[in-house]
């Protein structure tokens, strides 16, 4: 390793450049996520917003993908790091505005769940809504902080029918996910949400579909047999912006992408 490329700091400035790399990543997303809610209420398209703004190089296009929120091992984890350090030495301030982005991230799943249950005539009581997705992001299996976990624990209080498909996530790790809540017991978790091993059969009969991950293998499914094997009016909710939004309303879907 070339001398030069070796950073030297002193042990605080090594622990905290660790955290706030991830604070400032987590920021972006944050910060998009909440203007993604403006877009929406004043007919702006934040994919628009995000491409303008990424050409200035001092902003940069990365980090600004809006979705239904991050999660993962990192982000949450070395924000709430960087607010216990800040408020272990009594700057509220500082604590406070990290703790928002963590807060925002919490208000795009809630604001995105109940947005599913707006869009069904405010009740999703009975009805199926089909999971496309419960990894945090595509191509692995880890699901700590899924936003896909809040959003069915939302849906799930509202007494939906939830049936998740997820390539790689295994049916056990999706109830262990949801039991850790302890939001309601087990028996009713298993009894309230399935887990179904094929896209075209969790979709059977569902009233609304959510995409919460970001997989390739989902812009390739036959949306036309999706939209055939679903309830009518056919919903779709899109809280990663994956699909053609101007296909799928060709289909007869009502689709609603974050953002727009």
């Amino acid at each position: 390793m070339p001398t030069e490329r070796i950073i030297t700091t002193n042990l605080w400035s090594s622990e905290l450049s660790k955290l706030v790399a991830n604070a400032f990543l987590a920021q972006r997303v944050s910060s998009i996520n909440s203007i993604s809610e403006l877009c929406e209420v004043t007919g702006a398209n934040v994919d628009e917003v995000a491409h303008a703004i990424g050409q200035d190089s001092r902003i940069g296009s990365k980090f600004l993908k809006a979705s239904v929120g991050f999660g993962g091992s990192c982000f949450q984890k070395d924000l709430l790091n960087l607010v216990y350090i800040a408020r272990s030495y009594n700057l509220t301030e500082v604590a406070n505005y990290w703790e928002q982005v963590i807060l925002i991230n919490d208000h795009q799943k809630t604001r995105f769940a109940e947005k599913i249950i707006r869009s069904m005539y405010n009740t999703v009581n009975g009805k199926k809504i089909a999971f496309l997705g419960w990894a945090f992001k595509k191509n692995t299996n880890d699901t700590r902080e899924s936003a896909a976990i809040y959003v069915a624990d939302h849906l799930l209080d509202e007494q939906a029918q939830i049936s998740v498909y997820d390539p790689k996530v295994q049916e056990n790790q999706i109830y262990k996910d949801l039991d850790y809540l302890a939001t309601r017991s087990a028996d009713e978790n298993k009894e309230l949400l399935k887990v179904i091993n094929d896209p075209y059969e969790v979709a059977k009969d569902a009233h609304g579909l959510a995409i919460l991950t970001e997989w390739d293998e989902f812009k390739d499914i036959d949306w036309k047999r999706i939209k055939e094997s679903m309830k009518k009016p056919a919903f779709i909710f899109d809280g990663r912006k994956l699909l053609d939004k101007q296909k799928l309303e060709s289909l007869g879907f009502v689709y609603y992408a974050i953002g727009e």
